[in-house]
């Protein structure tokens, strides 16, 4: 649930309801307890989230990984935990690499981190055979653009997952879940990380996301074919597969 950078968006483009500088400090000051709250928010379920998406790009073979907005470092040790040679990790918060390193050391993983502008990533087309982002996507400023930059160092054949939370419409979860994420995430947040604003944040950046069938749409324009998507956690949260299409021989 971390982000990216600096680069203005397009006009009129659809972006976080925050500037880079504000959410990049907001992750910067939540990062001890940020674990903890990802864990509390998600009743426990965001592990197995992760382990899926793990799966789904490493399904096509994927030796070579990039992990945008990679926060603490969860989904680029599960990547690696399933078998990826490979693994970078870029995310845009120093804090948050600071504490994704000292747990990849804990663990003994070979991964690489970078702090890195999501919206223009330094590497070359084509460098990856898949690219995650975990709830990251939501905080960048520019979701469409976003997508394009991380098509683009995808290798043909190349898988782009998305993990994220999506709007809720059936209506009496959504009442349900809006006094969740409204009342309740915005206490325990405040109590825990000390940031309540930061928690306050959250539920208003998923209402202003795109929902599932639009990011679908966000993804096929950015070229990737065939997009496929499943919801989880009783349509709170979409897992999105992309393919960018051709061949590249091994």
């Amino acid at each position: 649930m971390t982000g990216t950078e600096t680069e203005t968006p397009r006009r009129g483009a659809r972006g976080a309801l925050r500037q880079p500088p504000e959410v990049r400090a907001m992750f910067d000051r939540i990062v001890r307890r940020y674990d903890l709250m990802n864990r509390l928010m998600s009743l426990g379920r965001d592990v197995a989230w992760r382990r899926l998406a793990a799966r789904e790009a490493l399904a096509g073979g994927a030796r070579q990984v990039l992990d945008v907005a990679t926060g603490t470092g969860d989904l680029a040790l599960e990547l690696a935990r399933q078998g990826a040679p490979r693994v970078v990790g870029a995310d845009f918060s120093r804090g948050m690499l600071q504490l994704a390193a000292d747990k990849i050391r804990g663990r003994g993983a070979s991964i690489r981190l970078l702090q890195a502008d999501a919206m223009a990533l330094p590497f070359p087309d084509g460098a990856f055979d898949a690219c995650t982002v975990a709830f990251g996507l939501r905080n960048m400023p520019d979701y469409e653009a976003a997508v394009v930059e991380m098509s683009r160092v995808l290798r043909p054949g190349g898988r782009l997952v998305v993990l994220e939370m999506t709007p809720l419409r059936v209506p009496v979860l959504r009442t349900l879940f809006r006094w969740y994420f409204d009342r309740l995430v915005p206490l325990i947040g405040g109590l825990i990380s000390g940031d309540r604003d930061a928690y306050r944040y959250l539920p208003t950046s998923v209402s202003a996301f795109p929902p599932a069938e639009e990011l679908a749409a966000i993804m096929t324009r950015a070229g990737l074919a065939p997009v496929r998507y499943q919801y989880l956690m009783m349509r709170t949260v979409a897992l999105h597969v992309g393919v960018k299409p051709g061949t590249t021989p091994r």
